[in-house]
């Protein structure tokens, strides 16, 4: 198979780590790409939030399949255009992504499937939004409705910084603002795989970490890092999950005449009135994939196209994000990162780059505010944690920040973020 995947994040290197390990690829092409999948894919310049240009990419490059990574893409419709000139793509409609793209949307959908979730309401207006604040805090949850590349949620316990984000949320006419109640308890992370048919495969619970700091402190970013599986949950979570959450939302979309295909991700919280969806993404998840796929043992073109259902390893697995200095607020570009080739020379550890380019010195330097996602397997989450901080302390990059407390047995069942 030849397959083209689009992105340049760090889970797009996972995803083409995991398909050059795949026996049915024998050709792979990602778009753009970044300075570490160009070393097991063919890079191709692409606009991603061009939908045509994606569909043409997969024209040109003889795509048996295109997976897309990132949600703009989907949202504009990239999975439709591949799809309408006859290529197999794994990705939703742009009609079934907006549960991604909308959050009022999204409550609307589960609202009427039934599918637990914060209650909440929205806003196009300013005053109306403000005088409808306390209603659900404090802690204040304030979610921009668009996508925001995971940084459009403010979660406060300061009515004034919730104030500053309903008024940074409808900024333009065409804005809307969603006030949701606080959520308490730990996240979780699942991903399914729901194929054309709708059949439903869920992949491994993992958990996410929002905060750019230990003790999950300071604001939310794209992700700092993630784990799996999760030790402290119960052995039908994921069961749960499906039956209450994902196989009502994928009947209600199919009822709605916009059936979902892809991979629907659904992140929520255990509370102590049962789980509860914070929010669902329509792609795979970053941080999580990483953590997931460094695990999966079966083929993973098997699992998109729904052929089998997917197996994995025994042990754990984690992934450390590696940012730039900076980041989230304002990440420093151009810095060199040194010591690549020996942290992914440790046993079980993979350095997946995503902030990353190489500069004209063929010199590896950062590109973005995530740079890298240091992920390791182990016979359990201690020796996984041990093998990725070790693999980080090798890797220089000026002014580069991490989290301490990925997978740490105090911290794992308390989160706090989107």
């Amino acid at each position: 198979m030849r397959i083209l995947v689009v992105g340049s994040g760090g889970r797009e290197h996972a995803l083409c780590r995991a398909l050059a390990r795949d026996p049915r690829v024998d050709a792979l092409v990602c778009a753009p790409g970044n300075a570490g999948t160009a070393d097991i894919a063919e890079p191709r310049s692409l606009d991603v939030g061009d939908p045509d240009a994606v569909a043409v990419l997969a024209e040109q490059v003889g795509a048996d399949l295109t997976v897309i990574g990132p949600e703009v893409p989907l949202v504009a419709g990239a999975a439709d255009e591949v799809r309408r000139r006859g290529l197999a793509v794994f990705g939703p409609s742009a009609a079934a992504a907006r549960l991604e793209g909308s959050k009022a949307f999204a409550k609307q959908v589960m609202r009427a499937a039934g599918v637990p979730t914060a209650a909440a309401r929205d806003h196009t207006e300013v005053e109306p939004a403000l005088a409808d604040l306390d209603a659900f805090g404090p802690p204040y949850v304030v979610k921009y409705d668009g996508l925001a590349a995971g940084k459009g949620v403010t979660v406060t316990e300061d009515r004034e910084a919730a104030v500053a984000a309903v008024r940074a949320s409808l900024r333009g006419p065409d804005d809307r603002v969603v006030l949701e109640e606080y959520l308490d308890g730990p996240e979780v992370s699942l991903f399914a795989i729901v194929t054309e048919s709708g059949a439903i495969m869920p992949l491994l619970p993992a958990q996410d970490h929002k905060r750019v700091g230990d003790g999950d402190t300071g604001p939310n970013t794209g992700g700092m890092g993630a784990y799996t599986p999760l030790p402290w949950a119960s052995h039908g979570l994921s069961a749960e999950i499906v039956q209450k959450v994902i196989r009502p939302t994928v009947d209600e979309m199919a009822r709605r005449g916009t059936p979902f295909s892809g991979l629907l991700y659904a992140g929520l919280a255990l509370t102590g009135r049962g789980l509860r969806v914070v929010e669902f993404n329509v792609r795979f998840g970053d941080p999580e994939t990483q953590a997931i796929l460094a695990l999966l043992s079966t083929p993973l073109t098997d699992v998109l196209t729904g052929r089998t259902t997917p197996r994995f390893r025994s042990g754990a697995a984690i992934t450390v994000v590696v940012a730039a200095a900076g980041y989230p607020q304002s990440p420093r570009l151009g810095d060199p990162i040194r010591g690549l080739a020996a942290a992914d020379a440790l046993t079980g550890v993979d350095v997946l780059h995503a902030g990353t380019r190489r500069d004209e010195h063929g010199q590896v330097v950062s590109a973005g505010g995530r740079v890298l996602s240091v992920t390791a397997i182990g016979s359990n989450l201690e020796s996984a944690r041990g093998s990725a901080y070790e693999a980080v302390s090798r890797i220089s990059l000026a002014g580069a920040h991490y989290r301490t407390d990925i997978g740490d047995p105090s911290r794992m069942r308390h989160t706090a973020g989107a």
